[in-house]
């Protein structure tokens, strides 16, 4: 048995760590070490409960909308608040750019740059796919970069700014649009339609997310232009989609009106979600030994733990190891395509990648609608008072996944704040029973060695980490 320590991992914030067990060629078990710690939740005990609304979102600068969204959600929930329509609109609006954003993001600088390594320089795809992918000086990053940043400024019409915007409340948004700046964003997002159709589909977007089997796909990519179909010929080639397969148990909190919430597995109807039957198992984290419900729960250091090997906690569903992200959302939500290829092989490096994807193709004519449904002379924000003593739970959906925040008022103040991130699902390490989280298990049985194909970078990137918000 040989021991491999891979790290730090990942393209986005924070540092990973992977430690895998390798036994005559493969993986034999692996431990996730998340290393850093910043102790937000400690920080927001005391506070006045809006202060999270300005603290949670600098967890992360990729992705503090989400955050921002489910601090307002939590004392939503709290304070007994309603949002106008307006007002849910425009959270719509706002969360699904950032979201979409890290998905093209993530595709074209996070993912794509292992597909230009010299360890497949042998490969009938390699001269199409490493000059158009390098890292820093790769074809389509220029495009891809500018594309983003006109989609980006959709934020200063609805939020004000970017990051750590203030626009986003319990009640709805404090930046009403006016007739003129509807125009604008409708035209942000012809002019993004445009790239993702042109360049990275190659299709309409429509055309893409009618797809409802993997023949279907396969079909559909076949001598077709653009940047995913080029993917999916690799991935084909290197079999990615029976590569990197988990517990096959999907969580999603529903998002955008649009996606709908619950769990799945293999064979069994959607159960509904059930926020109770959330714990936190801490056994192998550098904290005090605990396994409770978030509401209750808390966060405290026991950083000579002899047993631990990361900072992260070990969320579970019903005692379940989960998946979260875009693939669980589409599975959950009952998508064709995405439902075939996890029943034909289960989750795997290909189907997360085509999940943001088909995200991409659904809501960018979603955002189209909740643009023209919004009626400016209406209210976007209601006041809202919060109580002296409350409990809140905010349950929204980032790119990468389920996140959750749990807020417990007293006298006024934060008595307790807990918060469990979407990579906090997916990068968990063992709990009490033993069980590995989903990237430790889906690590197991992959080549690993000099002599290996980047196959374990492709399965940790398919998640798409992001460290800071893991442990916070």
């Amino acid at each position: 048995m040989t021991r491999i320590l891979l790290g730090p991992f990942n393209r986005v914030e924070g540092d990973l760590e992977v430690s895998l067990e390798v036994e005559h060629g493969q993986v034999a078990s692996a431990r996730v070490n998340s290393p850093l710690f910043r102790g937000f939740e400690q920080i927001l005990v005391g506070r006045a409960p809006e202060d999270a609304l300005a603290v949670v979102p600098r967890i992360c600068g990729i992705c503090s909308v989400a955050q921002s969204a489910a601090a307002a959600a939590a004392l939503a929930d709290a304070a007994g608040c309603e949002m106008p329509p307006n007002g849910r609109l425009a959270f719509n609006l706002i969360q699904a750019t950032e979201n979409l954003a890290d998905h093209v993001t993530h595709f074209y600088l996070f993912f794509m740059p292992d597909f230009a390594r010299a360890a497949y320089a042998d490969r009938a795809w390699y001269d199409k796919l490493a000059p158009r992918f390098a890292a820093i000086k790769g074809s389509a990053a220029p495009a891809m970069l500018s594309a983003r940043a006109g989609f980006f400024k959709l934020i200063g019409f609805l939020a004000g700014r970017w990051p750590h915007t203030l626009a986003l409340q319990p009640g709805g948004s404090t930046k009403a649009m006016t007739a003129a700046e509807r125009i604008r964003i409708l035209a942000l997002l012809r002019d993004f339609r445009h790239f993702l159709e042109s360049t990275l589909f190659g299709d309409t977007l429509e055309s893409f997310s009618a797809l409802n089997s993997e023949d279907a796909l396969r079909a559909w990519a076949a001598g077709r232009a653009g940047d995913f179909p080029a993917f999916l010929l690799a991935a084909s080639d290197l079999k990615l989609e029976k590569t990197g397969r988990a517990s096959d148990h999907f969580m999603s909190y529903g998002a955008y009106d649009l996606f709908a919430s619950g769990l799945w597995q293999p064979n069994i109807t959607v159960d509904a979600l059930k926020p109770e039957k959330i714990s936190e198992d801490t056994r192998h984290a550098w904290l005090l030994d605990s396994n409770k419900p978030p509401a209750q729960g808390e966060t405290i250091v026991a950083a000579d733990k002899p047993d631990a090997y990361t900072w992260c906690k070990a969320p579970r569903y019903a005692g379940q190891v989960v998946e979260a992200g875009a693939l669980a959302r589409q599975v959950v939500s009952g998508q064709p395509l995405l439902r075939d290829l996890v029943q034909n092989h289960g989750a795997s490096v290909t189907a997360r990648l085509l999940a943001r994807m088909v995200e991409l193709a659904v809501v960018v004519p979603a955002m189209e609608r909740w643009a023209r449904d919004m009626i400016p002379d209406d209210p976007f924000c209601s006041p809202t008072e919060m109580p002296d003593e409350a409990q809140g739970i905010g349950l929204v959906e980032a790119a990468r996944g389920s996140l959750g925040h749990w807020l417990s008022i007293k006298n006024g103040r934060i008595n307790r704040y807990q918060i469990i991130a979407p990579t906090t699902w997916n990068f968990s390490p063992r709990d009490s029973e033993g069980q590995p989280g989903p990237l430790e298990q889906a690590l197991v049985g992959l080549p690993a060695g000099d002599a290996a194909l980047p196959t374990v970078q492709h399965v940790v990137r398919s998640f798409d980490p992001c460290m800071v918000c893991t442990v916070h």
